[in-house]
């Protein structure tokens, strides 16, 4: 009888501790707790400032390799030379402090600190979904750490808000967090069913979130906290069901988390000693020593877990106890006593007096045997005084209060919501009787109103007749302007033509004085002057139809040039050079080449003009997406930002003189434009005041002739940006 008692204790203590077995690894995987509200490994790390994300991982390297100390002490090294910061940032820096002091120093007073900076972080998250997922992990934390310092009405209220708001929000991690918090305090007031009714929801929850190694871990130890529960409340072939469940998801997920084979082992001989727990209770002791003796094994090695080696080393003892095998029990106690002097285990500790207690009651020395079952009795009744005010917190009455607390908030707040809603039916009501009342009014002067129409009507018609008249003989009278400027043009074309000429001849003359030659010089300059603006002027009142352009197979090399070189003598007047850069391969465009040749010269000529002395101006051809584009730079004076929308103005007011006082009629640029558009292309430029001007001009290429590669289009964006 006494045998019988001494066995029901021993495995209701081992069971507790077999529950919290995870705590060996809250060092090696503190993302397991303290980060389970993260989206997903993916999401996470966009959650986070690039210079923080390094300083991130290289930390939690340090937590996996069970090195808090060196992990902080590099985390606050790299974090302080961050310039700025992101609120995850900050907050997940307050998170990993918090998994030190509060899961490896045990300093609860510290890690609460750290858990309140966690929370004012997370207020100041960016957006919902952020700011749902950092306040639950928050409150869950300071409820962790309101639980181990005994204060569990803090604690249920923290995971209380913590659920709130992953209920409203449809946040799962957190309603497994909330769930899986609610299963360990269950099953430390012995409440065995709840227990594994929150833990299967926990389970629940879980698995529809990302398989990381994170969320494997906890999903395989729910799976365990269920088959513990279940033992404990009388379910042995369910709770052995689990067991082998668990050691399945294990196997199945191994080769995902090769990198993390060490810690599957552990996981698996922690099972191996839950397992051999129930069979024991089935009486099926030769399996269950087998499964403890892997157990051991396992645990044993160096990183594996200790503390739960030996837990499975008392149940062992037990076998041997029970099978009358004293050799070797007090040998393995012999053993057991060297490992807990390393390892402290108060319940391996209380177990091993029990066993060394019944061990020397059967060797009739009662002596021993007493002081080895008092020390039992200690260790037993510290543990039963440290469970008892928990197990005396109303945890179904906190939840309720909490609950009710909630729902009146909320009744309070949609009362003034419906107060506002009233309030605003009300002004909305006495509004609609003022438009009623306006209506009225104005239908009432609705028949003054129609004949004022109907007035206002006839007289907009006549005036619309009137303004076609006039527009009518405005065009007649531009086409009659147009016509004569043209023949005014031309008529003055050939003695200014002469005129020129004649200067030119004179000029090259050497026997003139030097005031002289200054004069011919000047009729010569102001000849030639008049002459491009009357070139200009009949070219800008050009009425032909586009369809008259007489078009050639032109090809693109010769012609850029035939327009340098004719203008190299131009730019050598100022000490320019001009540098051309054609294209690969010949491509020939079906184009009037005077007028495409205009263009380019007048481009070209634009960029001599506003460039300084001793300038480079680039001339650059590419082909583009079934075009060929053609870009002249120049390093000159630039356009200024008020200028750029008037440049193809006709008769511009945006001319300015060149950089050595050349002359500008304002018509180049505009006529440029015309003659390309008549050609189906585009012309625009990209301008930086005092710095420079490119101007592009765009050209389509024939759908059946010297189609070049894609992989040559591809490039051409690129080959833009370095000309």
């Amino acid at each position: 009888m006494f045998m019988g008692t001494i066995w029901k204790i021993f495995g209701g203590l081992a069971g507790d501790i077999r529950l919290n077995y995870l705590k060996i690894f809250l060092l090696v995987l503190p993302s397991l707790l303290l980060f389970s509200c993260s989206k997903n490994e993916d999401k996470a790390s966009l959650e986070y400032s690039d210079a923080f994300k390094p300083v991130f991982a290289q930390t939690t390297q340090f937590f996996d390799t069970n090195q808090p100390d060196a992990g902080i002490a590099y985390l606050n090294s790299a974090y302080s030379k961050i310039s700025q910061p992101s609120v995850n940032d900050k907050f997940r820096f307050y998170g990993f402090h918090y998994v030190l002091y509060q899961k490896a120093k045990l300093d609860y007073k510290r890690a609460f600190l750290y858990a309140d900076s966690m929370m004012m972080m997370a207020k100041e998250s960016q957006d919902r979904e952020q700011y749902v997922s950092n306040v639950a992990e928050a409150n869950y934390a300071k409820g962790d750490t309101y639980f181990s310092l005994k204060q569990y009405n803090d604690a249920y209220q923290c995971y209380f808000q913590g659920y709130v708001l992953g209920k409203h929000d449809l946040n799962q991690r957190s309603l497994a967090d909330y769930a899986y918090r609610m299963g360990m305090i269950m099953y430390k007031q012995d409440h065995y069913k709840l227990a594994a009714d929150y833990f299967k929801e926990s389970y629940k929850q879980s698995r529809e979130l990302p398989d990381d190694f994170a969320q494997f871990f906890r999903k395989q130890e729910l799976l365990d906290n269920i088959g513990i529960s279940l033992k404990h409340n009388g379910g042995i072939d369910s709770s052995i069901a689990y067991f082998n469940k668990d050691l399945k998801y294990i196997d199945v997920s191994a080769p995902k988390f090769r990198y993390r084979a060490g810690m599957l082992e552990t996981a698996r001989g922690v099972i191996y000693g839950n397992l051999a727990e129930a069979l024991i209770l089935k009486g099926q002791n030769a399996a269950a020593r087998e499964f403890l003796k892997k157990s051991i094994a396992i645990n044993l090695k160096k990183g594996g877990d200790n503390r739960d080696a030996e837990l499975a080393e008392m149940k062992l003892g037990r076998l041997f106890l029970i099978s009358n095998k004293n050799d070797s029990l007090i040998s393995l106690l012999n053993t057991v006593r060297g490992q807990l002097d390393t390892i402290k285990n108060e319940s391996a500790e209380a177990d091993w007096n029990r066993l060394m207690g019944i061990y020397y009651q059967q060797k009739h020395d009662l002596s021993k045997a007493l002081v080895y079952m008092q020390q039992y009795n200690s260790l037993k009744d510290s543990t039963i005084k440290r469970l008892s005010s928990l197990k005396e917190s109303n945890v179904d009455q906190q939840l309720a209060n909490f609950e009710e607390q909630y729902e009146l908030q909320t009744l309070s707040n949609n009362n003034k919501l419906q107060k506002i809603y009233l309030d605003t039916a009300v002004v909305c009501a006495i509004m609609l009787l003022a438009i009623i009342a306006l209506v009225w009014r104005n239908w009432t002067r609705s028949k003054f109103d129609v004949q004022i129409v109907i007035a206002l009507n006839k007289q907009i018609n006549e005036q619309k007749v009137y303004l076609e008249r006039a527009l009518d003989e405005l065009k007649t009278s531009s086409q009659e302007k147009d016509r004569i400027l043209r023949a005014v043009a031309h008529d003055l074309r050939n003695p200014l033509g002469g005129i020129a000429s004649l200067s030119a001849v004179m000029v090259e003359d050497s026997e003139h004085d030097k005031e002289l030659a200054s004069q011919l010089k000047l009729i010569k300059d102001t000849s030639n002057d008049t002459l491009e603006l009357i070139n200009e002027i009949l070219e800008a009142t050009n009425d032909k139809p586009s369809t008259g352009l007489m078009r050639q197979w032109v090809e693109v090399n010769a012609l850029l040039y035939n327009s340098v070189e004719l203008l190299r003598f131009k730019a050598a007047e100022k000490h320019q050079q001009i540098l051309i850069e054609g294209l690969d391969a010949g491509v020939k465009l079906h184009i009037n080449r005077e007028k495409i040749w205009r263009v380019i010269s007048n481009l070209i000529s634009n960029a001599i003009k506003f460039s300084p002395v001793d300038s480079v101006i680039k001339v650059k051809a590419i082909q583009k997406q079934g075009n060929v584009v053609i870009a002249v730079k120049d390093h000159g004076i630039g356009i200024p930002d008020n200028m750029k929308d008037k440049v193809f103005n006709m008769f511009t007011n945006a001319k300015r003189p060149g950089t050595i006082g050349e002359k500008s009629f304002g018509l180049g640029l505009s006529i440029s434009k015309q003659i390309i558009e008549k050609h189906s292309g585009k012309i625009w430029f990209d301008s930086v005041q005092d710095k420079g001007t490119t101007f592009y001009i765009s050209l389509p290429k024939s759908q059946d002739k010297d189609m070049e590669s894609q992989s040559d289009e591809a490039n051409a964006d690129r080959q833009l940006v370095n000309h």
